[in-house]
């Protein structure tokens, strides 16, 4: 009996330190082609928790929509068959995710260092409204301004009462369609995975929802002009689903909140710098790069403003919250 009580003790220990050492693997979706900083900034995310959780989580990453588009993996993230995400936030399960998409409130850097920067307003809000459906945002992850890449010249591009003449691709949200009504633009909603072939076939003329980085690095073979109409933020947040949040212990979930609020940091006070560089890699491929200022784009600006208010009915923000965000954020 007693060597019963021995071989059992030595087997449930043997058991215990097994699955101890056994680590939590996680699953991590992006959009950014592999060379994008984005991946990059993702794959140095994924081995600082590594490293500092001393193994007990590793993050493989996924970049290039290998996944699915963000809708689908958030989707997922709430089912909770995926574990982490860093990329869009879809407004099917709830529209008023949408307030950090509307158009007309980032024309300039500086707003969003103050107004993404972790516990501000708006990350706050943004929490709470994905939290209840069971996704946790980490981090407000920036890769900068979103322009138009477009393969044909737009007509009359800093006046919003006209028709640009082409046909644009824009998010699937209809916070983004109300904004392209607003700057005078034919829009189609799209999935970012399906933009290349549709430029590349004549299916539109035109991309919105994406920086320069990202249009040098997925379009730069089919467009010809680039504009920098700053509407707004190309905001990514770092997302992790609950059910996989629950699977962490306090100590490593601390890890994952102090390396998200880094990463967020860091591409917030890179998004200029890296606009600009790729804006230059734009014109050594020979497409035209049209700069704006912030006076340059008044007039969009305060066209893009001027929906503000309609944006609770017509695009499920609800009232409160757009003048919420109003309070907040128009300066």
């Amino acid at each position: 009996m007693k060597k019963l009580v021995v071989f059992l003790a030595i087997m449930t220990l043997a058991f215990t330190t097994t699955c101890e050492a056994t680590p939590l693997k996680f699953k991590f979706a992006g959009h950014a082609p592999v060379n994008h900083q984005t991946t990059k900034h993702m794959q140095a995310m994924a081995n600082e928790i590594k490293d500092r959780t001393e193994g007990r989580v590793e993050i493989t990453v996924y970049p290039s929509s290998q996944l699915g588009d963000y809708s689908l993996n958030y989707e997922e993230m709430v089912r909770g068959t995926l574990d982490m995400e860093l990329g869009g936030l879809p407004m099917e399960l709830e529209p008023r995710l949408g307030i950090v998409y509307i158009w007309g409130w980032s024309a300039d850097y500086e707003i969003l260092r103050e107004q993404l920067m972790p516990g501000t307003w708006l990350c706050n809000k943004l929490n709470e409204l994905s939290s209840e459906l069971g996704v946790r945002i980490l981090g407000s992850y920036n890769e900068g301004l979103s322009g138009i890449a477009s393969t044909k010249p737009l007509n009359d591009p800093l006046n919003p009462n006209v028709d640009k003449g082409v046909l644009t691709r824009i998010p699937i949200m209809d916070v983004c369609v109300e904004g392209s009504k607003a700057m005078g633009l034919r829009s189609i909603t799209l999935p970012y995975p399906d933009i290349y072939q549709s430029l590349q076939t004549g299916v539109i003329d035109a991309a919105m929802g994406l920086t320069a980085s990202v249009a040098y690095q997925s379009l730069g073979d089919v467009i010809k002009y680039w504009y920098t109409y700053n509407t707004h933020p190309e905001y990514i947040p770092i997302m992790i689903s609950d059910k996989s949040w629950q699977k962490l212990t306090p100590e490593d979930q601390k890890v994952f909140e102090e390396v998200a609020g880094k990463y967020s940091k860091i591409s917030i006070e890179q998004s200029q710098a890296e606009d600009e560089k790729y804006m230059k890699l734009l014109e050594k491929k020979g497409i035209k790069v049209f700069r704006y200022t912030k006076d340059d784009l008044k007039d969009h600006i305060n066209a893009c403003r001027a929906i503000w208010s309609k944006l609770g009915r017509t695009a499920g923000l609800t009232t409160e919250l757009v003048e919420e965000f109003k309070k907040q954020l128009e300066k």
